[in-house]
């Protein structure tokens, strides 16, 4: 999948309040790692993301390999919609 940085970003800042917490729990990784996916670079205390930036427009193009947080990201999303 691809997206944008700033589409990735903008996903990180629609999320509600304590949704890192909540995907990392549901996703059994650590909040850290889940901050590194939406763009923060702390490795030493998180995993490595599975994502690949490549120059571009808005931020670079992100070419994700594996979509698990951001599908759970999108999941919280959704949920707000129905509120």
């Amino acid at each position: 999948m691809n997206l944008t940085f700033n589409e990735l970003r903008t996903i990180k800042h629609s999320l509600p309040t304590g949704s890192v917490s909540r995907i990392a729990e549901n996703l059994n990784i650590s909040e850290q790692t889940v901050r590194n996916f939406f763009g923060a670079k702390k490795l030493q205390n998180g995993g490595k993301v599975s994502w690949h930036l490549r120059p571009g427009p808005d931020g670079g193009i992100v070419n994700i390999q594996d979509d698990s947080i951001l599908n759970a990201a999108y999941s919280i999303l959704r949920e707000g919609e129905g509120k």
